[in-house]
């Protein structure tokens, strides 16, 4: 399941963000890379124990936590801390499958990346190229969003970004475990959730419909959830 989820920072909670990041040291981007992706990988990032990567990823967390349809779509059981990158004129990210484990550097556990996740910080406007690439069982599909909206996508997807010709293209990008671990299972929490809150505004939320359809959502999350 590939989701599109606007508006997680607004314009303000942006600018503030890019500010703070625009105004620190980055680095070469294969400083948090596996074996294969630093063979594709040509951008930079900004070091993840700073100052600014803390600052910004916690509004980020926050703002995540706060928006029912992520919440609802990724079931989050941990959000790791948001990552930081920038591709300038000429970088960009071959095809490449993100590591199945990563360790929190927050606390130092091993933490299983069901889905991947890319904020978008720069707007369409501000860059040429910089398109994130995301092939599944109904092939390819380019990704490319206004600042401060996300692209959900499961983190076993190959994909890449490809080279940027104009311009800079400046992302966060960040791993969820989810609380339930098969995306087919997610996807349809996700469509049971969104049939309650519309039925709910149909009927109210204490019709026995409604009523009787959480039951069932919450049954299944009972079975499917690895807490």
């Amino acid at each position: 399941m590939m989701l599109q989820i606007p508006d997680v920072l607004s314009p303000d909670e942006v600018a503030h963000c890019r500010a703070v990041i625009d105004a620190a040291p980055w680095v070469d981007g294969n400083a948090t890379s596996g074996f294969q992706a630093a063979m594709a990988k040509n951008n930079q990032q900004l070091p993840q124990d700073g100052p600014a990567a803390r600052e910004v990823g916690a509004i980020i967390v926050q703002a995540l936590q706060a928006n029912p349809l992520f919440v609802s779509a990724a079931l989050p059981h941990t959000i790791l801390p948001p990552l930081f990158n920038r591709y300038g004129e000429g970088m960009g990210f071959g095809d490449h499958v993100d590591n199945s484990i990563r360790r929190n550097p927050a606390t130092g556990a091993q933490i299983r990346t069901d889905l991947s996740a890319t904020l978008f910080l720069s707007d369409p406007d501000d860059y040429d190229g910089g398109e994130l690439v995301v092939d599944d069982t109904y092939g390819s599909h380019l990704v490319k969003l206004p600042a401060g909206s996300l692209i959900l996508y499961p983190a076993s997807s190959l994909h890449h970004v490809t080279p940027v010709t104009r311009g800079t293209r400046t992302a966060s990008f960040f791993w969820i475990q989810s609380l339930v671990r098969d995306d087919a299972k997610r996807a349809l929490m996700l469509d049971m959730d969104v049939s309650i809150q519309r039925l709910a505004g149909q009927v109210g939320q204490a019709d026995p419909s409604v009523l009787a359809l959480t039951g069932t959502y919450h049954n299944l999350l009972r079975m499917w959830a690895e807490v």
